[in-house]
């Protein structure tokens, strides 16, 4: 009796081991961020305006609002319209630095504090491993194709909106119905 435990348990072991191994096979198998896979998310319903001195400028976005949606963001893709970007949207007002590594397309990444507000305007070179920061804590980061901003007028100070922006908590919002804009002061 003792002995079929033990052939028992023996068998049960190794049923375990092979569920670990092929577990582990499969596992290994899911896309990484170092894998060559794009991530492409949904495109937001409402598109992005930016409100410049020579009008408003609208863009067609991604919103990246999750640690891994953040950490992927625009790696591994070769190409994107001009009026097309992705926000990256984070849960606080913080200090933020940007790599370009595993990310073969120049971009423009525009640095957004919690109003609203463009803070700063840097270039991502492609596969770069040099930090991007703004130098100050931000609350969103708008990456757009290299040029773009400086094409469409978008400079240091101009406001964003956004209902990823607008909603963002510290930002005073209308009373519901009042049918008027958020209170953002585009000063």
């Amino acid at each position: 009796m003792a002995h079929r435990n033990w052939l028992t348990a023996g068998a049960f072991c190794a049923a375990i081991a092979i569920i670990i191994a092929a577990g582990a096979y499969f596992y290994s198998q899911e896309p990484t961020s170092a894998d060559s896979r794009t991530m492409i998310l949904p495109v937001d319903p409402t598109p992005l305006v930016a409100v410049t001195k020579s009008g408003e400028r609208s863009f067609s976005i991604e919103v990246a609002d999750t640690p891994a949606e953040r950490e992927s963001g625009l790696m591994f893709r070769e190409d994107m319209a001009d009026d097309h970007g992705m926000l990256f949207v984070f849960e606080s007002e913080r200090e933020v630095t940007f790599w370009m590594k595993n990310t073969p397309m120049p971009l423009d990444l525009i640095f957004v504090g919690q109003d609203g507000k463009i803070r700063a305007i840097k270039q991502g070179e492609p596969q770069s491993e040099a930090i991007i920061s703004p130098g100050e804590p931000v609350r969103f980061v708008l990456e757009l194709k290299a040029g773009t901003a400086a094409k469409a007028g978008v400079e240091d100070g101009d406001l964003l909106r956004h209902p990823a922006i607008v909603t963002a908590p510290g930002l005073a919002m209308p009373p519901p119905d009042s049918g008027d804009a958020p209170n953002v002061d585009a000063n």
